[in-house]
């Protein structure tokens, strides 16, 4: 923790914990706010829909690579000139897939996209924590998730109406505009808040060092399972949209915002009630409540899909009632994470975002073509996702009970 953390944000906690939050959307708008168009763009650059995908599983794989040096970089150059870099990176970038002429040249400029916004959100972690005590730190953390769930929620919306009404091309033209307001937010709100006395040396020994310190930790690695896993059983979803909406629950584009704002709407209950439980109960008791709404919707999911047509009127109310369970618990997690070695909270913030990022890009690329033609398919990869992560929990609290027990490990 930085020890002029008082002084170096005078606004109220919240305004903070917005501007964070606004990193972090960069990530998803990214994301959901194309999906509605992959049909149009699919026709315009005559793709395939396994090219299509691909620009998906490009952006992840950008992202989870680049995800591994954002947070060590930081730990050497501070918080500050590292998000404003990635902004300006995504901007441009957005441009450039904007601009695109063929599939190739779209995927390339995905690719650079992804490498680029991993930074807000694996900086803004560090940063939290570099300001905040851990019981304050579990409460910016919710509030950032509830901030952050806006980003899905209105995402598609936008996404959908943008295609509708200008075409593919101008969704990546909004992006490139909200990636220029939010590096001149960043610039004149952000705070460095890596005390000079805190950063690490910027040379390969002492990288690497970090690294093998962070990755032979076994408490470390588990706990990146647990809380990055586990995302994907819903994340499935929000990468399997087209089909999951479209072809299953006959959905128009422009009614993609129902499954978004349902799923955002758990994401920000949970938020809110993890918030509300921070120094209130111990953090492995809340990890556990997360996980068991986490099995008991994906059980249900199963079960309703394995004897029913998937139909609008319930299919979606599993997915959401999951997402509340994981954000319930992934506030906690985060900050178990990050307190293993406070030496190192940025590296460590990218590894953990590292591992989560490959779960996504192997579930963009492999998994979600696999089953996202099957409303059965889909509910089990998504609960078997959960138990990775429910799993590797279990073996944290059996091996180290003392981890969780209290506001640090």
């Amino acid at each position: 923790m930085n020890p002029d953390s008082k002084t170096l944000w005078q606004g109220p906690r919240w305004a903070l914990a917005a501007l964070l939050a606004l990193l972090g959307m960069v990530g998803p708008f990214a994301i959901d706010t194309y999906l509605p168009a992959f049909s149009g763009i699919a026709r315009s650059l005559d793709a395939s829909p396994v090219q299509m995908q691909q620009t998906l599983s490009a952006y992840l794989f950008g992202f989870a690579f680049m995800s591994l040096f954002h947070g060590a970089i930081s730990d050497s150059f501070g918080r500050r000139p590292v998000v404003l870099w990635g902004v300006a990176i995504f901007t441009l970038t957005s441009v450039g897939c904007a601009l695109s002429q063929n599939i190739g040249q779209l995927i390339f400029f995905r690719v650079l996209q992804g490498l680029s916004t991993g930074a807000g959100i694996v900086v803004s972690r560090a940063v939290v924590r570099d300001m905040f005590e851990p019981s304050q730190a579990q409460k910016v953390m919710s509030q950032i998730t509830i901030f952050f769930g806006i980003a899905p929620a209105i995402a598609p919306i936008i996404g959908g109406w943008l295609f509708v009404l200008a075409g593919w091309h101008s969704i990546f033209w909004f992006l490139a505009g909200v990636g220029v307001l939010l590096w001149l937010a960043n610039f004149r709100f952000l705070p460095e808040t890596l005390h000079v006395a805190q950063r690490q040396p910027f040379n390969a020994r002492n990288l690497l060092r970090g690294y093998w310190q962070l990755g032979s930790d076994p408490r470390f690695l588990l706990l990146a399972l647990a809380s990055g896993i586990p995302f994907n059983g819903s994340f499935l979803y929000v990468l399997s949209a087209p089909a999951f909406l479209g072809e299953h629950l006959k959905l128009a584009p422009t009614q993609f915002f129902w499954f978004f704002m349902l799923s955002i709407g758990g994401i920000m209950g949970g938020a809110w009630l993890s918030g509300r439980l921070a120094g209130r109960i111990a953090p492995q008791r809340q990890i556990r409540y997360g996980f068991m709404v986490m099995f008991g919707s994906a059980l249900v999911n199963l079960v309703a899909n394995w004897l029913f047509v998937a139909h609008v009127s319930w299919a979606l109310i599993p997915l959401c009632v999951f997402a509340f369970g994981w954000a319930l618990m992934v506030p906690v997690v985060t900050l178990l994470v990050l307190d293993l070695h406070p030496e190192r909270r940025g590296m460590a913030s990218s590894l953990q975002m590292f591992v989560g990022s490959m779960a996504n890009g192997l579930v963009a690329g492999v998994i979600a073509p696999l089953v996202m033609h099957s409303t059965l398919g889909l509910a089990a990869a998504s609960l078997a996702m959960l138990c990775v992560g429910l799993v590797a929990w279990v073996v944290v609290r059996r091996r180290w009970p003392k981890i969780g027990h209290a506001n640090v490990p």
